[in-house]
Order: C-alpha cells, then sequence, then structure tokens
C-alpha cells in the first residue's frame, strides 16, 4: 500500500467501487508479488477470486500513454473478441479514494515464466500465444477507445534519444543502438493493436495451455512486428536462452504459427529493427526506474535495483548488433578482463553489503508474501553493491558516446568492440551475474566458460 494509505482504507474504497457492479464487499485482500509499474491486489467477493490493478500513486499516471479507463476498455474488447484477456468488472473513480485502476476477475495459471517454460508441451502453448497475437492484432479501430495512441517510428526513436539525454548519454552501447536505430529506420506500414508487453511474465499459463493476457497498459496502433519481437528479446526467454521465441520454442514455429493465424507475412528486416528498438527501450526504461524512486513518487525497491539491469540489455544489444561490425573487428580478441583488488584492513563497502546480505537471508523465513519478495530484492541489491566494489569497471564515457551518435565512431573502429565488449561483461557480471545471456557471450566472445 502506499506509505500514508492503511489496509482499512483500501478495503473501504474498494468495496464502494465493487458495490457500483452489484458486487459484495472484498475479503482477504492480498497484495501480489512482482509488477514493475503498477500494483496488484487479489481478493475474495461473493465466493468469486478477482484482482485489483492499480497505480501506486496518482502522479504517476500523469504521463502514462494510456490512463486506466482506456485500458479497461481495451481489456473488455479484446476479451469480447476471444483473446484469452481478463474480464473487467468495474473501473475506480477518484471518489473511491484508492487512486487509479480497475477490478478483474481472477483467471487460472501461472504468470511464473520458470514455471511456464517447465510445462510439459511448450510448442502448444507457442502456439496458442500466436494464436492470441494474432487475434489482437486483427481489432478493428471501431471496436477500441478513440484515444488509443499510433507510434510514429520516427517520434519513438527521438523520445528514446530525449530520454538518454535526460539519463545523462554516457552510455556508449546505447548510444551504438540509437544510431543503428536512426540509419535503418522503416517504412510505415498500416497499423494494427499492439499489446505492447507480449511476453513471459505477462501471460498465464496452465498444463501447458494459455489461461491469461495481462498487463495491457503499453498498448498502440504500431507495427506488428514490434510485439512479435518484443517477447523474443533475450531477457524475456529466461533461463531458455536456447529458445529464442518467448523461451518457448524456435522462431520459426512462432513465425509460421502467428502467419497461419494471421495471413500476414512475417518480414526478418522489419523484425529485427523491432528487436533492436525495443532492447534500447528497455535498457532506457531499466534506467528511467532510478529517476522514478530519487523523485520521492515511488520508493520501491525494485525500482532502485531494476535501474541497474541496464547492463542485461547492453550486453544483448551490442550481441545483436556486432555482426554488421567488419569481419577483422568482429575477431579482435577481446582484452582480459582486471583482477581485482583484495581488500585490506577494515571491512570495505562491500564487505559490509555482503555482510548484511548474509544476515537477511538468516531472516527471510520470518517473512511471507511481498516482504519476503521485497527482502529478495534487497539481497540483490546488496549483491549488487559488493561486487562493484571489487570489480573495477568503466561503462559511463559521454565522449565515447557521443561519437557514437554522430557516427564519428562506428563498429568498424579499429578495436572499439573488443572494447565494448569487455566492458559489456565486466558490467553484466558485477550487475546480474546470474543473467543467462552473460555465460553465453562469454563464451562466444572470450572462449572461456
Amino acid at each position: 500500500m502506499g506509505e500514508t494509505e492503511s489496509a482499512g482504507a483500501l478495503e473501504q474504497g474498494l468495496a464502494q467501487a465493487l458495490a457500483r457492479a452489484g458486487m459484495a464487499a472484498p475479503g482477504g485482500i492480498t497484495r501480489l508479488t512482482g509488477g514493475a509499474t503498477m500494483e496488484s491486489w487479489r481478493f475474495a467477493s461473493g465466493g468469486g477470486d478477482y484482482v485489483l490493478r492499480r497505480a501506486p500513486s496518482l502522479s504517476f499516471m500523469e504521463d502514462r500513454p494510456l490512463g486506466h479507463d482506456t485500458e479497461a476498455a481495451i481489456i473488455r474488447a479484446a476479451h469480447g473478441a476471444g483473446v484469452t484477456a481478463p474480464e473487467v468488472l468495474v473501473e475506480l473513480q477518484p471518489g473511491d479514494g484508492i487512486g487509479s485502476g480497475f477490478v478483474m476477475r481472477a483467471l487460472p495459471g501461472t504468470p511464473d515464466p520458470r514455471a511456464i517454460l517447465a510445462m510439459d508441451d511448450p510448442a502448444q502453448l507457442l502456439r496458442q500465444v500466436a494464436r492470441d497475437l494474432a487475434k489482437i492484432h486483427s481489432l478493428p479501430r471501431a471496436a477500441l477507445p478513440g484515444d488509443v495512441p499510433e507510434m510514429d517510428y520516427a517520434e519513438g526513436v527521438d523520445g528514446l534519444a530525449r530520454q538518454f539525454e535526460e539519463a545523462g548519454a554516457d552510455r556508449p552501447i546505447i548510444a551504438l543502438g540509437l544510431r543503428w536505430l536512426r540509419e535503418n529506420l522503416p517504412e510505415r506500414v498500416e497499423p494494427v493493436l499492439n499489446h505492447g508487453d507480449y511476453r513471459l511474465g505477462n501471460l498465464l499459463a496452465q498444463d501447458s495451455q494459455l489461461t491469461g493476457v495481462l498487463d495491457w497498459e503499453l498498448a498502440h496502433f504500431g507495427d506488428r512486428h514490434e510485439d512479435l519481437a518484443f517477447g523474443c528479446m533475450a531477457v524475456w526467454r529466461f533461463a531458455r536462452v536456447d529458445r529464442p521465441a518467448l523461451g518457448l520454442g524456435s522462431l520459426q514455429d512462432y513465425v509460421d504459427a502467428y502467419q497461419a493465424e494471421s495471413g500476414a507475412q512475417v518480414h526478418a528486416g522489419r523484425f529485427r529493427f523491432w528487436l533492436v528498438y525495443r532492447t534500447v527501450w528497455w535498457a532506457l526504461g531499466c534506467l528511467r526506474m532510478a529517476s522514478f524512486w530519487r523523485s520521492g513518487d515511488d520508493r520501491m525497491l525494485e525500482r532502485v535495483v531494476i535501474s541497474r539491469r541496464t547492463s542485461e540489455q547492453e550486453l544483448d544489444l551490442l550481441l545483436l548488433l556486432e555482426e554488421d561490425a567488419p569481419a577483422a573487428e568482429q575477431a579482435r580478441p577481446v582484452p582480459p578482463a582486471d583482477d581485482p583488488l583484495e581488500p585490506e584492513g577494515e571491512a570495505s563497502a562491500g564487505e559490509l553489503a555482503t555482510a548484511i546480505a548474509e544476515w537477511l537471508g538468516t531472516v527471510k523465513d520470518r517473512m511471507e508474501g511481498h516482504d519476503r519478495f521485497q527482502l529478495a530484492v534487497a539481497r540483490n541489491a546488496l549483491g549488487m553493491i559488493a561486487r562493484n566494489d571489487a570489480v573495477a569497471t568503466q561503462s559511463e564515457d559521454a565522449m565515447l558516446a557521443q561519437d557514437l551518435l554522430d557516427g564519428k565512431a562506428t563498429l568498424a573502429t579499429p578495436g572499439l568492440l573488443a572494447m565494448l565488449r569487455r566492458t559489456a561483461l565486466d558490467k553484466l557480471a558485477a550487475d546480474v551475474p546470474k543473467y543467462p545471456m552473460l555465460a553465453l557471450a562469454q563464451a562466444k566472445w572470450t572462449g572461456e566458460d
């Protein structure tokens, strides 16, 4: 809940909203874990189970692309068209006093990517995922709210460039990606409704069956390839980096199933553009999480930890772009990593962080629900501090970033690719050493396991 909000206030406001839909007062209200942007609360009412989705603060909604009323209307249209979307029952109103959001009927299944990836028939699930995406892309404008935005590709890239400037403009790999996007901007095609966040984590599944499509807050009209590519980003494959399509199967199987359902052709060049675009987009999205926290509007611990996941996307971006480098630069050896200094004397900052993380590990069994989830996030944050204290990395270079944006430095610049590879490896090893793509890149670039 918000820092000044009581459990009673949430229950009272929710009861008021439910009454407008002829529903009984809520019981057993429980905060669901996860949710990088919006809060989710599960509760019972009249013998059924429901979920409240809402903003953590009203100010958080001010620069969001969609209001909750528009998001709810889109979900209703998708549900009515046979998409495996939730049934929306009632929207919050200002008089309810508990923020902005709406109530949905709870769906069966789990959103846990690792549980989904362990299911018996991922190929079947992948076909159903392709089916629902094709249905989303076929929704007519007439069935949707009039304020759903349409994406202008060039404006989208310019928006990313502005975010980069606001974040310090000192990450060379992101600058490389922005330059590539400007040089490879595709022609506009007839837009379709994009879900905008179609990936594992926002899908529910049970027994290898798709049971829900969640989190429609980024819906917009645009190129269908954007939705297709986003779910295939390495970060959303989780442990199954060997399965390029949502961690569930091959890209060819996904494309074939989508084409069969939609009747539309998938073009490799457009797919690659949006894969690069969304990797840059998510890298900058991670960076922005720190600014949300600094503003004071949202002091959730997850914000600062997610901001350090930028290094995941930098490594993935370099893996996507390096194929454009000359063969000689691709073959150039990566510089060796610096040997970390062994601390002496008083405890270092990294050792203090490690000691706190170890102590937290001894009390985790005393916590449950969202508190236990937050404790795990806290331990991750302390691990980042400890590893960054032990490893000297140089990831922020504003002058090089500007040269890359201006085209004065490119992947043909002798030694640049090798240096960027070393930077990406060292930064990610300090920030998120368990990220599955790190081992793959380490083996590819250095020959080391």
